[in-house]
């Protein structure tokens, strides 16, 4: 079995291809967030706050759009992106066009009730933007879903024209993320806990049984089981990682097999990944912890990468 190769985006450094103990620094310098694939093979990912690139299986990266508006993350829906904005926005990208506003995202019901996070660490005020956080889409294209920080999770089931509000905003999601075989499975991050919904998003249940703090901030489907990160708050000094079955109720369990039970800081949106039997977690330090046998062992295979924003697996 070919061994995987290791997408790391950061805040400030570009992204690192890692594969084994191999390091490569691609956009060195710059800013790379919203690592998502395209369906096709390809990767997509935000450079720079305003460009949509798209990397080949090769290595090679193509911007495909541009936008005035800063933007945060991207779903595709087959040969449709879909991507959100820091100031709350939902472009969608058709493969011959440029970036289009829907309308529709700006009149959500309960929209002006949407605020930004905010925390007040060492007499200052810290914190993101009202945006969007996460995008998901179910893997049948039925159901598109924008995580707003903070303003819940709309939901949309006609490519984005019109939104409907699916969870109270004040459970503070920090990311979503669709199952990549079952489109009735969408599991959120929250400061309120682990999110579930088994029917496309439409509604939520919150779990917490087995938790060490409720303060929710990635996720990730692997492919038995639903791995979440949990801290006491977003600025927390330690951070753990979770797991619990897909199915069944089963209370959540710390991570074993060479997982510290702390990790260092949070694991933030989008820096818990997976594919087949690959698990892949980096904190805030960007230390990088790998699996390759379905989360039963793990090691760190490279210095830590700092400033992580984001983990893909190819």
């Amino acid at each position: 079995m070919p061994i995987p190769t290791l997408l790391v985006a950061t805040w400030g450094n570009g992204l690192f291809s890692v594969t084994g103990e191999r390091v490569h620094q691609e956009f060195a310098g710059r800013s790379v967030r919203g690592l998502t694939a395209d369906g096709q093979g390809n990767v997509l990912a935000i450079v720079d706050g305003h460009s949509l690139c798209r990397r080949s299986g090769d290595g090679e990266w193509t911007e495909i759009a541009r936008s005035e508006f800063a933007l945060s993350c991207c779903v595709s829906i087959g040969d449709v992106v879909f991507v959100g904005t820091d100031d709350a926005r939902v472009l969608r990208l058709d493969s011959d066009g440029a970036p289009q506003c829907l309308t529709g995202f700006d009149a959500v019901a309960g929209r002006d009730a949407w605020y930004a996070g905010a925390a007040i660490v060492d007499g200052k005020l810290m914190g993101p933007p009202l945006g969007i956080r996460s995008m998901a889409a179910t893997c049948d294209g039925a159901a598109l879903l924008a995580n707003v920080h903070v303003g819940g999770i709309p939901r949309s089931t006609d490519s984005g024209l019109s939104w409907a509000p699916t969870i109270d905003i004040d459970s503070d999601v920090h990311q979503v993320c669709a199952h990549s075989t079952r489109p009735e499975m969408v599991i959120a991050a929250a400061a309120a806990g682990l999110c579930i919904s088994r029917d496309a998003g439409a509604t939520w249940t919150i779990e917490r049984q087995g938790l060490h703090a409720d303060y929710c901030s990635a996720v990730a489907f692997g492919r038995n089981d639903i791995f979440v990160a949990a801290s006491t708050d977003h600025f927390a000094a330690q951070g753990a990682v979770y797991r619990r079955p897909i199915d069944g109720d089963d209370p959540l369990q710390p991570l074993g097999g060479g997982m510290p039970k702390w990790i260092d800081g949070i694991a933030d949106t989008g820096c818990i990944a997976t594919r087949e039997t690959t698990v892949a977690v980096i904190d805030r330090s960007g230390c990088l912890y790998l699996s390759h046998d379905d989360a039963a062992s793990w090691s760190c295979p490279v210095d830590p990468l700092t400033g992580p924003s984001g983990l893909h697996i190819c």
